[in-house]
């Protein structure tokens, strides 16, 4: 072991190899002793009292029965805890998808709920494959394209959906808008025309004052059992169903989840195709952060390709088994650790638990009212909006704040699914605009500073007559090769003293493509023609070794390419017998 690493850096990224890298949960079997088990089992069973009411929930919020909420809590819990790589991720239904699948079945299932069913499973059957696809082709980078300012927009524009898709549950009473704009209007004219039921309010509101009242002074205690066990049994003590009329659960379907393979049209699958590809995208940013994070946490190492292949499994099984598409959760995750959970036996044992409700125990949601599963998932909202961070961005960097508020504003008034393509589309382009039109300078002398600096930066930097030193700030290709050519140009002419010789500092140029090349190749002969050599200095070797295969290295000559800029200088005043007393000094410093 190296002397100078730390042990537990070294084990955090060891890697898995063969069948533990496959099944790192049978491999985890191996060293599981009775010890683990008791801390999984308390941690499960606390778990437990979450996923059965915040399942349901979402299930709720995504336009389906809440049973399907359960079963998308079952399924996942278990394939993870094969397949998963890491040790206490919770996976299950998640807010940040909810909105995306009511967005891609709900226009299709025509308020059919068992058609709503079949193609939220083939919805979740194509995520999961898109995902395992992704993991064995090892595309764990395309998370990338989701930077934190697109991640804002689309969790703020999700939360406000969700708020406002869920206020009428709590209002008592519901509304048929497709999107967000007519849900609102839907909400705002059900209140004027006297829709509101009093004691469904009075439910609603009180389990969400509940929720976040536990949840600020008391963040042990599991805030929304408390609530919705209060809700449930104050709904059957006064027979608030039939005497208030406030709508209920009602008995859940005895039995476990059966196999079933949804079908669809091909039209359908089209449509359902563009919505997995987002889904895909959402879940897997938030799963490869969040197991990122335990990871660090825990000291293990988590293979980001497998993340990807195992959610998708988790998706395919519980889209065969009657589910929906699932992720990672930020809200129960936390619950696990903070319950002592230590391995995925943890979600084992949740997965038995809500197993068990529904063998044995399935009426026993048949007094809850919608009302608090509509608290629930408006309590998720504020813990997933980001108004401080979005007041970040403004302050520091105005345009990824613009770009947060595409896509907020993409998500609100397009939908989920088209919001969060715009605003990847915006984020591509202010990244080839970026490149497009990079950093460049001239450099020059700062007295009592070593190197070469920008003269915009240090007017006081002094330059040697007859050489110009030009940094570019970016690689070199198609979109970029004239703007190059014109500010090499314009350097040039607005020299303080006739040019001789200029030095491209190509450090930061990390690649060249064949058509910035042959610019470079007519920048050489305009400037040969002029009298002045183009020169490069600090160019990393790849690139180097690309302009050799292009034959470029040949062309301007092998010996105006300087391992460093000082060199560069040095031999120009060597060569060109430049008198200025300055210098000497200055190149002893170098």
């Amino acid at each position: 072991m190296a002397p100078d690493v730390p042990p537990s850096l070294l084990i955090r990224h060891t890697r898995t190899r063969g069948l533990r890298r496959w099944l790192p949960g049978v491999s985890m079997l191996r060293h599981y002793d009775r010890s683990l088990f008791s801390q999984d089992l308390t941690a499960g069973l606390v778990l437990t009292t979450l996923l059965a009411p915040v399942g349901m929930g979402y299930a709720e919020a995504a336009g389906l029965p809440a049973i399907y909420g359960l079963y998308a809590t079952i399924v996942p819990l278990l394939a993870y805890a094969i397949f998963g790589p890491s040790r206490i991720l919770v996976l299950g239904p998640d807010s940040a998808l909810t909105a995306l699948i009511a967005a891609t079945i709900l226009p299709l299932a025509g308020g059919d709920a068992g058609r709503a069913a079949a193609l939220a499973g083939m919805l979740a059957i194509l995520t999961g494959a898109i995902s395992i696809l992704a993991g064995l082709a090892r595309f764990g980078f395309v998370t990338d394209l989701l930077s934190k300012p697109i991640r804002y927009g689309y969790m703020n524009g999700i939360a406000l959906t969700l708020l406002i898709g869920q206020l009428p549950k709590i209002l008592g009473f519901s509304v048929n808008g497709g999107n967000l704009l007519e849900s609102a209007v839907d909400l705002v004219q059900g209140i004027q025309n006297g829709r509101t039921n009093g004691t469904a309010c009075a439910i609603g509101f009180s389990c969400l004052a509940v929720i976040l009242a536990v949840r600020q002074w008391a963040p042990r205690l599991p805030g929304v059992l408390i609530a919705v066990v209060g809700a449930t049994l104050a709904v059957a003590l006064f027979d608030l169903d039939s005497q208030a009329h406030i709508s209920v659960v009602g008995a859940l379907p005895q039995g476990l989840p059966a196999l079933q393979i949804p079908t669809v049209t091909a039209a359908e699958f089209t449509t359902l195709c563009t919505g997995a590809v987002a889904i895909a995208l959402v879940s897997i940013a938030d799963m490869s952060v969040l197991s990122r994070i335990y990871a660090l946490r825990g000291g293990y190492y988590v293979n980001a390709n497998q993340e990807l292949v195992a959610l998708g499994i988790a998706n395919v099984a519980t889209g065969l088994f009657q589910g929906f598409s699932v992720s990672s959760s930020a809200s129960r995750t936390p619950v696990a650790e903070s319950a002592g959970a230590k391995t995925q036996v943890t979600g084992v044992v949740g997965a038995v638990c809500i197993a068990l409700l529904l063998i044995f125990a399935p009426r026993l949601m048949n007094h809850m009212p919608t009302a608090a599963l509509g608290a629930i998932v408006i309590s998720v909202c504020s813990s997933i909006i980001e108004i401080s961070e979005v007041r970040r961005l403004y302050h520091l960097r105005r345009g990824e704040f613009f770009l947060s508020m595409v896509c907020f504003l993409g998500v609100a008034a397009l939908g989920v699914i088209h919001g969060i393509f715009i605003a990847v589309g915006f984020a591509l382009l202010a990244f080839i605009w970026r490149a497009w039109r990079p950093y460049c300078a001239v450099l020059g002398r700062v007295d009592g500073m070593k190197g070469y600096h920008d003269i915009t930066r240090h007017p006081e930097g002094r330059r040697i007559p007859g050489l110009v030193l030009f940094r570019w700030d970016a690689p070199l290709f198609f979109a970029n090769a004239e703007i190059f050519r014109e500010h090499i140009l314009r350097a040039v002419s607005e020299a303080p003293t006739p040019t001789k010789r200029i030095v491209v500092a190509a450090e930061p140029v990390t690649d060249v493509d064949i058509t910035a090349a042959d610019m470079l190749t007519e920048l050489d002969a305009e400037l040969h023609q002029a009298g002045i050599r183009l020169c490069f200095a600090q160019m990393k070797g790849p690139v180097k070794d690309r302009l050799k295969r292009y034959g470029l290295f040949d062309k301007i000559g092998t010996e105006y390419f300087y391992p460093t800029i000082g060199q560069a200088v040095d031999r120009y005043l060597n060569r060109y017998q430049v008198e200025w007393h300055d210098w000497e000094d200055d190149l002893k410093q170098k």
